[in-house]
């Protein structure tokens, strides 16, 4: 009996480590957090009336922070296939009790080569605004690039992609995407977002970026309209957006990226309409004194309406850090935010938001 039950005891150690090295060799667990010790040291003291603010809350308030946490689990089906199941916890998400929420972040299946060179994509996946963007600022645990940061185009999307190159080298690259325009939310309309995107790669070190999308949504009445029911005009949303981007790896980056967000007759004024457009420019730079240590600095100018009939409501957002590694897998950042408002109408100046930070970024694998 006893033998019997060492042989069982053996044959299911057996079959338990041949089951874990196969989904070990298949399955990757990856993740990585960051978070901040902050303190709000200027504030105008009509910060929370203002729209378009990024760098708010209240002077003088200051504590330690977690604004991202991810658990990331890939698994590769067949060589064919490969899916991502992605967790995000932060602090702006959080339970009806106030603790700090968990959601599904990415949750999508990759068939690669469904046509040579190009791969398919469905679900819960990353737009294509940012990722090349981010890669070359390649600072995103201090800050979203700007149109992230500005809220101009979601990070993720409920859809189904086709993405890939145009030559073998993949100097010429394509991302196409249709989604719901809901982000990580189930859909809840028949409206959907329409994505484009083209790289252009001519050297390793250089990348350049063309980016369009129309978010469709539901027509508005025309206030011109005479009719019974009345005539109805567009609204949908188009941003345009241009990427520059240089980075020689531990040594220094530095990039440009520039975008227009029209609503179709987004101002209506009596019987008037006409489209209401916003713009964003972002210029950034990084230098690396030694493979621990780098400097980096980040410039973003928005105006949300470039109408000249639209103001005080232009903003100015500087970032300057230094990032320490004491290992490959942390990094520490003494860093300081700071935005600046243009006058109000009646022509109050606004006092600058200033948020000195240390923060904290590691990751594990």
């Amino acid at each position: 009996m006893k033998k019997i039950l060492f042989v069982v005891i053996v044959l299911f150690t057996s079959i338990s480590l041949l089951h874990a090295q196969e989904v070990t060799n298949k399955g990757r667990i990856s993740g990585y957090m960051f978070g901040d010790y902050f303190y709000n040291a200027a504030r105008d003291t009509g910060i929370s009336s203002l729209s378009n603010v990024v760098n708010g809350g209240k002077k003088d308030l200051n504590g330690i922070q977690l604004r991202r946490i991810y658990f990331t689990y890939d698994y590769d089906i067949s060589e064919s296939f490969t899916t991502r199941f992605r967790l995000e916890a932060d602090q702006v998400s959080n339970t009806n009790d106030g603790k700090i929420g968990v959601f599904v972040k990415d949750a999508y299946l990759q068939w690669k080569n469904i046509i040579k060179g190009s791969d398919f994509i469905f679900g819960i996946q990353p737009t294509p605004a940012y990722e090349v963007s981010e890669g070359i600022w390649g600072n995103r645990f201090l800050e979203k690039t700007i149109m992230d940061l500005r809220g101009i185009v979601s990070s993720r999307d409920l859809a189904v992609t086709l993405k890939g190159k145009f030559d073998e080298e993949g100097m010429f690259k394509y991302w196409l995407m249709i989604g719901d325009g809901t982000g990580n939310k189930p859909e809840t309309d028949k409206y959907k977002r329409f994505y484009g995107h083209l790289q252009f790669t001519p050297i390793k070190q250089f990348t350049a970026t063309l980016y369009a999308d129309l978010k469709a949504r539901p027509d508005i009445n025309d206030p011109a309209s005479t009719s019974n029911p009345p005539a109805t005009i567009a609204n949908n949303d188009l941003t345009y957006a241009l990427f520059l981007g240089y980075k020689e790896k531990d040594a220094y980056s530095f990039g440009l990226e520039g975008f227009l967000n029209t609503r179709q007759n987004g101002m209506v004024s009596g019987t008037d309409v006409k489209d209401k457009t916003g713009m964003g420019i972002s210029a950034f730079a990084s230098y690396n004194f030694s493979k621990a240590l780098a400097v980096v600095g980040r410039y973003d100018y928005y105006d949300p309406n470039t109408d000249t009939d639209a103001k005080g409501d232009m903003r100015n957002w500087f970032i300057f850090g230094l990032n320490y590694k004491p290992d490959d897998k942390v990094t520490i950042s003494p860093n300081v935010i700071i935005e600046t408002y243009e006058s109000i109408p009646n022509g109050r100046s606004i006092d600058a938001s200033i948020t000195p930070r240390i923060t904290f970024f590691y990751s594990f694998l």
